[in-house]
């Protein structure tokens, strides 16, 4: 009996379904088998082993400012990160000329903290919406964007890829002049040309100008011109396996987009006498890491604690995969899903089954239409035939009464005594 079931358990099962691609997904799944391990094997410390490999290789960060001048680009991201990434500006002269195209700075340090080191690079854009006429500003943006991403494809194409690069930028920090109405068309146009290219991450910058009614009102107002252009901005992807608390935390998070910030690098002391990152006010002090006061932790949480790594694996599996499959289908060059492709024998069985099964469908249909095209000849033949027998039909009939009327005649005339041929006939050609 235990032989008997334990073949009947190995032997495969059938699977039918009228969708191939959900067949062939369902009998890939007959091939996993769930096993409860006896004893301890030892792969579960896996984790452990890929955490001491990222912590000596390290890690990188790509991170871009896009706003306009004045609104505390520097001073948020010295604020983010705890140190003086950036130096303190000198004030220019007013007769000072001031370059009239977008530029693009780059600034990269590396940081360490509790033995962990991140090599971050921010990239500025002075002279974004400085302009009157702010026409195609944002070209030198989403250039730069795109020859970050053409660097990586061609380091990926080289004979050796060991030692890849990845300058790609994984965040674009979009700052939002505190205006309280909405997003200026400047705001729209270029969050439109950004959001299929990078994460992005809407700021409104110097909250502190704005009351708690403000704040809202503009947040509202925001999320519906976004939602109305189909601006797609960053959500934290959600996981099965995710707990109750993280779940509402990233719901939390996401709550405060798009994000009222304030940015300060010195240390003020408050009325209790504590040291706090902040800025003093006649009236009162702005502390930046009360949640109360501004929502500067959820930025640093979402950019830096929590989901630094998935907007790194956003970019690189769907960001730049899209760019990348667009390059390539432009320069006519198309995707064989076949190569390198592993073959499972009941996925393979099933699709030829799903394909054989296509092709008699396919040979029916052409049967009927061939069947129902010799009845359709065959019945017009018939229908032709009858015509004729019909006709035929008729013309017997109608010589039949000609010639009763004839013979009618005939014997009408012998009756009478006349003569059976008229006088004017008689001289006739018959062949009667």
């Amino acid at each position: 009996m235990n032989r008997v079931a334990n073949a009947q358990a190995a032997a495969p099962a059938t699977i039918t379904h009228k969708d191939p691609k959900m067949a062939a997904q369902a009998a890939n799944d007959m091939n996993i088998v769930r096993r409860k391990l006896t004893g301890y094997v030892g792969f579960a410390n896996l984790p452990n082993q890929w955490h001491r490999k990222s912590v000596r290789k390290g890690f990188n960060f790509n991170v871009m400012v896009v706003g306009e001048s004045g609104l505390g680009k520097s001073t948020l991201v010295n604020t983010l990160f705890n140190t003086s990434l950036y130096p303190p500006k000198e004030r220019k002269p007013p007769s000072l000329d001031i370059s009239k195209t977008v530029s693009i700075q780059s600034i990269s340090a590396d940081i360490e903290e509790n033995g962990v080191r991140l090599r971050l690079t921010v990239v500025d854009t002075p002279g974004f919406g400085d302009f009157i006429n702010n026409d195609e500003s944002w070209d030198p943006i989403v250039k730069n964007i795109e020859q970050r991403f053409d660097a990586y494809h061609e380091q990926e194409n080289k004979v050796n890829r060991m030692n890849i690069v990845d300058n790609r930028i994984h965040a674009v920090v979009f700052f939002i002049q505190p205006t309280g109405h909405s997003l200026k068309p400047l705001d729209v146009e270029v969050m439109k040309k950004l959001h299929t290219k990078v994460n992005l991450i809407p700021v409104i910058a110097k909250a502190d100008t704005l009351t708690d009614e403000e704040i809202g009102s503009f947040k509202a107002r925001i999320l519906a011109d976004i939602a109305h252009h189909r601006i797609q901005i960053f959500e934290g992807p959600r996981y099965e396996l995710d707990d109750e608390e993280t779940v509402a935390e990233n719901a939390e998070i996401m709550s405060k987009v798009p994000f009222a910030v304030v940015g300060a690098n010195t240390e003020v002391s408050t009325a209790d006498g504590r040291k706090v990152r902040g800025r003093r006010y006649p009236w009162g002090i702005i502390e930046v890491d009360n949640e109360e006061h501004c929502d500067f932790v959820k930025l640093r949480q979402m950019l830096i604690r929590t989901h630094m790594e998935e907007l790194k694996e956003h970019t690189n599996n769907m960001l730049y995969e899209n760019y990348r499959s667009e390059k390539l289908i432009g320069m006519g060059r198309k995707q064989d899903m076949s190569v390198f492709k592993e073959v499972n024998p009941a996925v393979k069985q099933e699709e030829e089954r799903s394909l054989h099964e296509a092709k008699l469908q396919k040979m029916e249909m052409e049967m009927k239409m061939v069947f129902q095209q010799k009845v359709a000849e065959k019945e017009s033949k018939l229908r032709q035939s009858e015509e004729e027998l019909y006709a035929r039909h008729r013309e017997m009939k109608e010589q039949l009464e000609r010639q009763k009327q004839e013979l009618e005649e005939k014997k009408t005339r012998i009756e009478q005594g006349r003569p059976i041929e008229e006088k004017g006939k008689r001289n006739k050609f018959s062949l009667r």
